[in-house]
């Protein structure tokens, strides 16, 4: 059911072209992937996606397990089919979430008295956490991480991992990475139903302080195959992104994700990430990059090999007021960005873009989209929310042809010269 084909490589650059077959649909990649946080993209509808052909959708196992839960998920048919998307999904571990509330603290009202505790408490096991929304106490382990992904359902899942905040001391880096390797092969136990054979013991010294077997969970949950993506830390050091990369990369995972990155670091910083760990990525799995959206960054993972990559921008920018805009008028100096909501676009009677097929450009002008954001009208937050997702899955197809026909460096030049 599910396989990883390349069709077509750049001669210039590591950018390549292929499929991802899952059993919910096919990814043509490289593919730009919208976040539905909680089951939804914010102010879209699966319709507007598909309208906009998106391919793949990411989910969020922390908030999805607090609400409403991976049993009612799983009660629905699972993700895809629950959010009435009926196309592939991805979810994350959670470990983003849990670990980077780090030492926030929550109030919590017992007996008329207030008590102030830690949300976060970080064991050799896992990571034990508050919710944030009522205070409920919960406890992440890759075990535990494996069989929510499981009852959700997507068709490509993450290990538990930790993600060392930027900035981070070496020490503190090197801590977190050599974690998630423990993490990873505990995660990778628990997806294959097996205790890990003698070579991942070696390799990352697991144990379990619970002594709790893979047995001890439900992780036969889902109904449909579900793929696995290792990811690669290491944060901003070059020697700890490359022992990541070896590490991940010769495991038994069937894909491999790069976390650490849009975290804080430059522009460089992360072009540099890339740059050290691709020499070590198995040709044959596909790759995702996580939490990247901006149109320099999109380049840049297409560059060095990414085949898909995540991020909330386009619609939270949509929510800001701020629409993407192809060149001339968009650079690399104004981000590609237009601040719609700004008075000089008040009597505009251009659309956001003027070649621009999608719903919101066909039918609206600036000024009438810069009325709604002036107004605090919901309509606002929608149109440029779906221009914004429109113009960013259609700029990676247009990546993706490029590649196809070898003009994917003039493109470049094209975009930011």
């Amino acid at each position: 059911m599910f396989s990883f084909s390349i069709s077509h490589t750049d001669k210039k650059t590591k950018a390549r072209v292929g499929e991802i077959h899952t059993s919910h649909g096919v990814i043509q990649t490289p593919a730009f992937v919208p976040v539905g946080t909680k089951a939804t993209v914010k102010g879209l509808t699966p319709q507007d996606l598909q309208e906009c052909g998106v391919q793949l959708l990411f989910g969020n196992t922390y908030h999805l397990h607090l609400r409403p839960g991976e049993d009612v998920v799983q009660e629905f048919g699972g993700l895809s089919k629950f959010m009435s998307w009926n196309g592939p999904t991805i979810t994350d571990s959670g470990g983003f979430q849990v670990f980077s509330l780090g030492q926030k603290k929550i109030k919590l009202f017992a007996d008329e008295e207030e008590t102030e505790v830690n949300i976060v408490n970080i064991t050799d096991d896992g990571v034990k956490f508050r919710s944030h929304i009522n205070g409920s106490s919960h406890m992440f382990t890759p075990e535990k991480s494996i069989e929510i992904q499981k009852k959700l359902g997507a068709d490509l899942i993450l290990v538990f991992d930790e993600c060392a905040p930027h900035p981070s001391t070496y020490e503190y880096t090197k801590e977190a990475m050599e974690r998630t390797h423990r993490l990873a092969a505990r995660s990778l136990a628990a997806h294959k139903s097996e205790i890990p054979n003698s070579k991942l013991e070696t390799m990352s010294k697991i144990q379990n302080s619970n002594k709790q077997n893979v047995s001890d969970f439900d992780i036969s949950a889902s109904n449909f195959p579900q793929w696995l993506y290792g990811i690669i830390q290491g944060g901003v050091f070059k020697d700890l992104r490359e022992e990541s990369a070896k590490f991940i990369s010769q495991l038994d995972f069937d894909g491999i994700a790069i976390g650490g990155v849009s975290v804080g670091e430059s522009k460089q910083q992360m072009r540099d990430v890339l740059q050290w760990v691709n020499p070590f990525l198995p040709e044959e799995k596909p790759r995702h990059l996580l939490g990247i959206g901006e149109i320099d960054d999109i380049f840049e993972a297409v560059t060095w090999g990414m085949d898909t990559f995540d991020c909330v921008i386009p619609t939270r920018f949509g929510r800001y007021g701020i629409a993407f805009v192809p060149p001339p008028e968009g650079s690399i100096k104004n981000k590609f960005r237009l601040p719609i909501n700004k008075v000089a676009y008040a009597k505009d009677k251009r659309p956001m873009v003027s070649d621009c097929v999608c719903y919101t450009c066909k039918n609206f002008t600036r000024a009438y989209i810069h009325h709604l954001f002036r107004s605090e009208e919901l309509l606002a937050y929608r149109l440029v929310s779906y221009h914004n997702v429109f113009f960013i899955t259609n700029l990676v197809k247009g990546i993706r042809e490029a590649i196809m026909e070898g003009r994917f460096d003039r493109m470049k030049e094209e975009w930011f010269s």
